[in-house]
């Protein structure tokens, strides 16, 4: 998936210079900051209809009358509570998410002698998991903020509230679905990407470039929305406990999936499914089409 970067004097003794450690990361955690910046409002959103109507069932509000009431009672600026909190994660998630991913595939090759989907699928959740295990607190962060327009603290002293009220574990709540989502949506995602790049360029005319990009990575924006809403869904409740005084006491993960689906049903598990894809899909694509430009810029090859 990716090769050499004739950049950089120094190699360690895996053969990887530092300046290609860089770019690999680098490029990956801007391409993933840029399209979180661009996406945001949609991200707010989702958190906002995932916690609508909690425990209970009855008609939800659609994405766009949300938006509305939104914007009119807290403000425009509503619609990006949280963006310091969300590019800071991107960074860090974003570039060791994408940037685990090949390593991660590269050594199980070697361990399993196989290149099949099946190891691409391990390498990927592999790779979202340990990314997200690390950077929960800033995730946690990022959703309390926007949840709450009134706050005052910057993102860091949200941070102290967090640990000094709750405890340093608080920064971790809903870690073990968040990193589930992460490793679906990482598997999902570049899987997706990978081999719909392989297949569009054997039964298509599309070569490397711009349109093979924008065909893969709509796809994979996809089918990733489509394997983790309900992932999605079940993280935002339980990072939102306490918080918010509407989220039920949920011991777990699979506590809070099966209380949701006892009392709101299975379309509970769905809730904010439409703001998911609606930002998944075009964070899909910006993120892939950037960091293969990015990458070419540095001089590493293609995803």
């Amino acid at each position: 998936m990716a090769g050499d970067s004739s950049s950089g004097s120094g190699r360690s003794k895996w053969g990887i210079s530092p300046s290609y450690a860089m770019y690999h990361f680098g490029t990956s955690g801007i391409s993933v900051a840029a399209a979180t910046g661009i996406t945001h409002p949609l991200d707010v959103l989702k958190v906002r209809l995932q916690m609508q109507l909690v425990g209970q069932r009855g008609p939800l509000i659609g994405m766009g009358r949300l938006s509305l009431q939104v914007v009119k009672n807290e403000g425009p600026k509503s619609l990006y509570l949280g963006l310091t909190a969300a590019l800071m994660r991107s960074v860090l998630y974003g570039g060791l998410r994408l940037g685990l991913y090949e390593p991660s595939k590269y050594v199980s090759e070697l361990a399993f002698e196989s290149t099949n989907v099946l190891v691409k699928i391990f390498s990927g959740g592999f790779a979202g998991a340990v990314a997200t295990a690390l950077t929960n607190p800033v995730e946690v962060l990022k959703v309390r903020l926007q949840m709450n327009a009134k706050t005052a603290r910057g993102p860091i002293e949200q941070m102290r509230k967090i640990a000094s009220e709750e405890g340093v574990a608080a920064l971790w709540k809903g870690v073990a679905p968040a990193m589930t989502r992460a490793a679906a949506l990482t598997a999902s995602q570049l899987v997706t990407y990978d081999e719909s790049k392989r297949a569009l360029t054997r039964r298509t005319s599309l070569q490397e470039g711009f349109y093979l990009h924008l065909c893969a990575s709509t796809i994979a924006g996809t089918v990733s929305t489509i394997v983790t809403a309900p992932i999605d869904m079940v993280k935002t409740r339980l990072m939102l406990q306490r918080e918010s005084k509407r989220v039920g006491s949920y011991k777990n993960g699979i506590h809070c999936a099966y209380q949701v689906l006892l009392t709101e049903g299975p379309r509970g598990l769905y809730k904010g499914g439409f703001a998911i894809f609606a930002r998944l899909g075009p964070q899909t694509t910006i993120t892939f089409i950037l960091c293969e430009k990015l990458r070419e810029f540095a001089g590493l090859k293609a995803l």
